[in-house]
């Protein structure tokens, strides 16, 4: 026997009458949300182009706080824009498409959970090496030839 699906999203401050229609409501989201990251893909507006924070300089203190704090002070705000719609976007078509939210709550959290820590190791496992990459081709006898 089929049970009715929840025909609510944004947390059910938007409902709908049929399952078709969230379906098209769903997509109309995530379209906007690509059309935003399209729209900063192109223009990359010069404001979010540049580190919030600068790199400190000098002594052991300031080393520390460069390992400690490099996720923020190497990572522009486009690219963390960038990263959270497409959070938001993930998070949606998993919520919607692949109706996770008729699941128990304790498949929801495993999934759920575990793309963000793995997420999260993964975008800072590229700022990391994406920096070490550009300071070698920056400082080196190694010409950028790509």
């Amino acid at each position: 026997m089929a049970h009715e699906h929840n025909l609510a999203i944004f947390r059910g401050r938007l409902k709908f009458k049929s399952n078709e229609q969230k379906i098209w409501g769903v997509l109309i989201f995530l379209s906007i949300v690509t059309a935003i990251e399209v729209v900063l893909g192109i223009y990359k507006p010069t404001a979010l182009m540049h580190p919030l924070i600068s790199p400190f300089e000098g002594g052991l203190g300031a080393t520390l706080m460069n390992i400690i704090l490099s996720p923020f002070i190497f990572l522009i705000p486009l690219n963390f824009i960038f990263l959270f719609l497409t959070i938001v976007k993930a998070y949606y078509i998993t919520w919607d498409f692949m109706h996770m939210r008729d699941e128990k709550a304790s498949l929801r959290k495993a999934v759920v959970w575990t793309f963000v820590f793995l997420a999260l190791y993964i975008a800072l496992i590229f700022l990391l090496e994406g920096d070490y990459i550009y300071e070698v081709y920056k400082t080196s006898l190694i010409k950028w030839n790509f």
